[in-house]
């Protein structure tokens, strides 16, 4: 996947950044681990310091001081999880400031706009993200007005950039349909018919399970380009990334590695640890006995239980880019995989190994 600012390697992670910072790390250090691209937020963005604001600093890469591509989602999924701050209407969504209850109305007009200003390479337009479980009548409806916001939000576009967006933007439909194939078939139908430059998958990361996200995946995957990303929002574990690539998925994102650091939780090649626990205190292995990130080859797992259980901001740090690192590299072993034909073999073993107690 070609951007103004690089080639992304797909399939491919996108660590979170959800207030233009992945928690944890320094941009330095997600460029030393490979990171190609990453996610930042536009509620959070929009809400705080301001879209304007960035826009005069000349945008979010020379902001945040990140010379890589960068993806803004459309701000929805934080809007609607918001229950009893907002009001969704054909025209957009009404809703109040989590952080002074002061009010906004998100169009897909108005989502672009912020998006603009932030200067991503790719933008998403606005999507309506439902819960789970939801009606066929509910996912329909919802469904329907995700259309209708994904035709406004192409007009918006062509209207502020032109068609192409003048090879500097990048935008996205968002497939929806709830957990109901000939819905998910139809949403995937219409968008493709909008021609935008790649399509996401929205909505299957609202509690349903593994399984049911793989056959809504399944049923809309064939549907989309070949030649366009398709990017599956808001996945996932280790163990299941496979199942998705399997599926035709060329993009991925989860605040699952850093917020699983935060709390002690490290992803190995041989299953998860939980650092806090009592056996680690004197153990003198590195976190992971298979990896070769910076944490692992210097720093043992008694060490970071000592940083958690002592309070210190140094623990989730080392733990995050350790996390940031297995996933990367995770991806990265998935596209050698595919290069030699043995994508099938690699993730069932991947889930036998993820099942095992690490010791």
């Amino acid at each position: 996947m070609h951007t103004p600012h690089g080639a992304v390697d797909t399939p491919a992670f996108m660590p979170v950044g959800t207030a233009a910072s992945v928690k944890g790390m320094t941009q330095g250090a997600l460029e030393e681990l490979g990171a190609q691209i990453f996610l930042c937020n536009t509620y959070h963005l929009y809400l705080r310091p301001g879209h304007e604001l960035i826009r005069n600093l000349g945008g979010l890469h020379r902001f945040m001081a990140w010379p890589r591509a960068i993806l803004t989602d459309s701000g929805v999924y934080q809007v609607f999880s918001l229950a009893d701050l907002r009001k969704v209407t054909d025209e957009g969504v009404t809703f109040r400031s989590h952080l002074d209850g002061s009010e906004h109305l998100l169009t897909p007009e108005k989502a672009l706009e912020i998006q603009m200003a932030l200067g991503p390479d790719i933008m998403m337009a606005l999507d309506e993200c439902i819960e789970h479980p939801a009606s066929e009548e509910r996912s329909r409806k919802a469904a329907a007005r995700t259309l209708d916001w994904a035709r406004r939000s192409k007009q918006e576009f062509e209207a502020k950039l032109g068609a192409g967006g003048g090879a500097s933007l990048a935008l996205f439909g968002i497939v929806q349909g709830g957990t109901f194939a000939g819905l998910r078939r139809q949403s995937a139908r219409e968008l493709v018919e909008l021609e935008f430059d790649g399509y996401a998958v929205g909505g299957l990361a609202v509690g349903e399970p593994h399984a049911l996200t793989c056959e809504m995946t399944a049923e809309v995957a064939p549907l989309l380009p070949a030649g366009k990303p398709r990017y599956l929002m808001g996945v996932g574990k280790p163990e299941d990334i496979p199942d998705y690539v399997q599926r035709g998925i060329d993009i991925m994102d989860c605040v699952l590695p850093t917020r699983s650091a935060r709390h002690a939780c490290i992803f190995t090649s041989v299953g998860r640890v939980l650092i806090r626990q009592a056996r680690y205190a004197d153990d003198a292995r590195p976190l992971d006995e298979g990896c070769s990130c910076a944490v692992c080859e210097r720093y043992s797992r008694a060490y970071v239980r000592h940083l958690f259980m002592a309070g210190e901001i140094l623990g989730a740090v080392l733990a995050t880019h350790h996390n940031i690192h297995f996933y990367l590299d995770l991806m990265g072993r998935i596209r050698h995989a595919i290069e030699f034909g043995d994508l099938a073999e690699f993730s069932s073993e991947l889930r036998l190994r993820l099942a095992e107690d690490p010791g």
